[in-house]
């Protein structure tokens, strides 16, 4: 039975940040991590490994692919949602400077977008269109797939029936792991998103 492993890359310094399509380089804690992610993947049988172009995700994706001595593919659509101008900044800072917007947002999610960020509905597309694609690739082999704690909760929604709370709960972690079993059939089953 083939398996895709739905990994949360290591620490930066924007942790606790909008980080989205920021590139930040992993701090000294996100080395730590990767170090003891290897450690929990030792007994895996992993054939290849795909990435997020964002270095915090590429970063992580080549230690793995190394141990393992697999091909590491970058997949750009793998990357986190766009958080326009709320990038680089915590919620207290957006909640002090956009009180009225930040409140409206946390209202209304997942409908209106960070201001200047990408929507989330089309996130979820991107998403869910690449796990298709990733899930082909799978047939027949394990593969690592190094990506964004948003890509890791929509996964979890959507393939897995979690709840939204339940999703953000599991992939708060750095370098925490989403289990994907690859069914028989030709695509995943998830629920149907249009933009």
């Amino acid at each position: 039975m083939s398996e895709i492993l739905f990994i949360r890359h290591a620490e930066t310094d924007m942790a606790g940040t909008f980080c989205g399509h920021s590139d930040p380089e992993l701090n000294e804690r996100g080395h730590v991590q990767i170090g003891e992610l290897i450690d929990r993947l030792r007994a895996e049988d992993i054939d290849a490994v795909y990435s997020s172009d964002l270095r915090r995700a590429a970063i992580t994706a080549e230690a793995i692919a190394k141990f393992f001595a697999v091909s590491c593919h970058v997949r750009p659509a793998l990357r986190e949602i766009n958080f326009g101008e709320w990038e680089g900044h915590s919620w207290a800072e957006i909640e002090q400077q956009d009180k009225e917007y930040a409140r409206r947002w946390v209202a209304e999610y997942p409908n209106p977008p960070a201001r200047g960020g990408e929507r989330f509905l089309e996130f979820e597309l991107r998403v869910l269109n690449e796990v298709r694609f990733l899930s082909a690739q799978a047939r027949g082999c394990n593969i690592a797939v190094v990506t964004h704690a948003g890509v890791l909760r929509t996964v979890l929604c959507a393939l897995k029936g979690c709840s939204a709370e339940h999703a953000w709960e599991q992939t708060k972690p750095y370098c925490s792991i989403v289990r994907h079993t690859v069914a028989a059939s030709p695509s995943p089953q998830f629920k149907e998103v249009s933009p």
